[in-house]
């Protein structure tokens, strides 16, 4: 093993491990440090978006504040899966890598899928859902890749005793990737999702979706370069297993990094942006009764002519209280009074008493 160590790694170093410090295959320590980077990255996210907690004045946003950590602990797993790519393919690092790979990614689009389900009706003003609800949709829809993975890692892998590293590099990378259907279809339904946030009125929430649309897009683009170098590049470019494992590795580190530079930087700097009024409804905007609330000028045309007239010189004249039918004019009668009763003569108005005039 001396005599074989590649240079830059020491000679006591496990063969295993010598990608991670080969000089002359340099793709291993490059991809180490973006990974390594992203470690830190996605870690100092996590303890701003704790410090941020109190400073958030929007309750819709603030909800949302366990999805954003949910989601940085997928991506700090997908950039430290990067790792078990970069060593060799073993007995420890083969059910590493088909189990966690799937699971990662499906709980990062699970919470863009539950993100972009609430934004549907917070750009319509409708009521978001709460915070505990958003959180079991993000886990039950990230558990259904566990289940999936622990079928084939533990079901069919462990009974038939078959060993990652010996199977055909076909059959394996032909697995890898049937494991990954699901995580497909969440992939095609949040980018579908995604595009019915752009249909709706308050401009504030349209933006979070346009992050999950981009985000979206530009994870379509690397699934779909690295699905097809690995089934058909590179073995049309005979450089089968060669190049499969830094693929996947390339992969793994470029998705990553979109999801802190397309989805969590612009989402951290509208968390604790000012609130507009005018982008955003308020807070109890759904609970208001909509008949009750108070309106502005006239709002069915229909009677606009009816309260519009003419006066006597031509001008327009503004009758605010009008009749909605069409009055009749009358023609002008006599005035009548109620008569009110009299008081009659006294009978004795003119006694003096029994006396005779003088």
């Amino acid at each position: 093993m001396a005599s074989t160590a590649p240079p830059g790694c020491n000679k006591d170093l496990d063969p295993d491990y010598y990608l991670l410090c080969d000089t002359t295959q340099a793709w291993g320590i490059v991809l180490e440090t973006l990974a390594t980077a992203g470690i830190v990255a996605t870690i100092s996210f996590m303890v701003l978006l704790l410090i941020f907690i109190c400073k958030v004045q929007d309750n819709t946003k603030r909800s949302m504040i366990p999805i954003y950590f949910l989601f940085l602990v997928g991506t700090l797993g997908i950039f430290s899966l990067t790792f078990a790519f970069i060593i060799k393919l073993n007995e420890r690092t083969g059910p590493t890598r088909f189990f966690l790979f799937g699971v990662l990614f499906a709980l990062c689009f699970s919470c863009l899928l539950t993100h972009a389900f609430n934004l549907v009706k917070l750009v319509r003003g409708k009521a978001p859902f709460g915070c505990l609800v958003l959180l079991v949709c993000a886990i039950g829809l990230a558990l259904v890749q566990v289940i999936i993975a622990i079928e084939y890692v533990v079901i069919i892998a462990a009974r038939q005793n078959k060993n990652f590293a010996t199977m055909i590099p076909e059959q394996r990378n032909m697995d890898f990737v049937m494991l990954l259907i699901y995580v497909l279809f969440l992939i095609a339904l949040t980018f579908l999702v995604s595009m019915f946030t752009f249909c709706g009125t308050y401009k504030g929430w349209v933006r979070h979706g346009a992050h999950i649309y981009v985000t979206l897009l530009f994870s379509i683009a690397i699934w779909v370069v690295w699905i097809t170098m690995l089934m058909r590049g590179n073995p049309e470019l005979k450089k089968q297993p060669l190049w499969d494992d830094p693929v996947i590795s390339i992969a793994l580190v470029s998705n990553g990094w979109v999801f802190l530079m397309m989805y969590m930087v612009p989402e951290f700097c509208f968390l604790t942006s000012p609130h507009k009024p005018e982008d955003y409804p308020p807070e109890n905007y759904s609970c208001k009764p909509k008949l009750i609330k108070k309106s502005f000028g006239v709002e069915n045309e229909a009677y606009i002519k009816e309260e519009i007239t003419t006066g006597n010189n031509g001008d327009p004249l503004y009758i605010p209280h009008s009749a909605h039918f069409q009055m009749e004019m009358l023609e002008h009668q006599k005035e009548f009074s109620i008569p009110r009763p009299k008081a009659h003569a006294s009978p004795y108005q003119d006694y003096n008493g029994g006396q005779g005039t003088k």
